[in-house]
């Protein structure tokens, strides 16, 4: 840990959520959370470092337990990504990092059960970005099943406008064009590879309310809107066209090295140790309302624990991972 990271240099909003912490532990915690958000593209594994040594001193707080997901995610432990998230998502009551829990189902080798995790939740209550990668990531998840029409028709929401950009259109235009390309149209799929160029250029020139595409100067809107991030500019208009209840007591017991490491000592947080829980133990504190959030939200099954025995980014079936861009 570098001496000159402080705690301010987290952003203020994850700061607010580690007030419940004594303020010498939410200061390192801080500082661990700080690194991660410098490390994450350029060393993920250092970050992965950081994001556990997080949740070794605040395995309770939500946003630690969604660091420690997306930072096993970008090192391709998708079993324990799954696993974090489940709990981010109990604890948190958000559906935010949906997307990542359907990709890391297909990082597993599970596109079926992806495809259950999405259907889950009403979409049109999420976040217009968070529909986008929902859609990119249901669209992969057909893919592995070798059901390219339906996964093009995954990708057909309301925020594919090809007339305007917003901060996730880029990879919803390229998830787009892929999936055409993959059907044989690769003169549709040109198309989208040039809009997604544009919308990314476009958005990359923002200077305060203007943007410069094609030398034309277009409408940047920064306004919130209907709650979504709408921050968009526009494209060349001329441009081309959970868990079933069983699931509970399949497998409780997660004794997992990994998940010790990162400091999961109980279930629903009634002190039960991970190598201790027994599959009466999570049906009791189930009964009692203790665990909440269905079954999906327990610890992982194990069917988790064995595709965590795979080499990361290994599929059940042998084959090689895909990414939530679909490809």
């Amino acid at each position: 840990m570098p001496e000159w990271i402080e705690p301010k240099h987290l952003e203020r909003a994850a700061r607010i959520e580690l007030k419940t912490l004594t303020k010498e532990n939410a200061d390192e915690v801080a500082r661990h959370l700080a690194m991660v958000s410098r490390l994450i593209e350029e060393d993920p594994e250092l970050a992965h470092r950081h994001a556990l040594a997080a949740s070794r001193r605040a395995g309770r707080i939500a946003i630690v337990r969604e660091t420690l997901a997306i930072t096993a995610y970008e090192t391709g432990d998708f079993a324990l990504a799954l696993r974090e998230l489940r709990t981010y998502r109990r604890i948190s009551g958000k559906n935010d990092q949906l997307p990542l829990m359907v990709d890391s189902e297909r990082g597993v080798g599970r596109p079926d059960r992806a495809l259950e995790v999405g259907r889950s939740v009403d979409r049109s209550e999420l976040p217009n970005d968070v529909q986008a990668a929902l859609a990119i990531a249901m669209s992969g998840a057909r893919l592995d099943l070798g059901q390219t029409e339906a996964a093009l028709a995954e990708l057909e929401i309301p925020q594919l406008d090809r007339a305007r950009a917003f901060s996730y259109s880029p990879a919803l235009f390229d998830a787009y064009a892929t999936v055409l390309e993959d059907l044989g149209r690769t003169s549709d799929a040109a198309e989208w590879r040039t809009l997604a160029d544009r919308a990314r250029e476009a958005l990359g020139q923002v200077d305060e309310d203007v943007v410069v595409v094609d030398e034309e100067e277009l409408e940047f809107d920064v306004s919130e809107e209907d709650g979504r991030d709408s921050a968009c500019a526009d494209v060349d208009a001329a441009a081309p066209d959970d868990s079933p209840a069983e699931d509970i007591v399949a497998d409780a017991a997660v004794g997992d090295a990994a998940l010790e490491d990162a400091a999961v000592e109980d279930v629903a947080g009634e002190g039960l140790a991970v190598d201790d829980v027994t599959v009466e133990d999570v049906v009791a504190l189930d009964s009692e309302g203790v665990v909440g959030g269905g079954a999906e939200d327990l610890a992982a099954t194990a069917d988790d624990r064995e595709a965590g025995d795979r080499e990361p980014g290994e599929r059940e079936d042998g084959a090689s991972e895909g990414r939530v861009d679909g490809e």
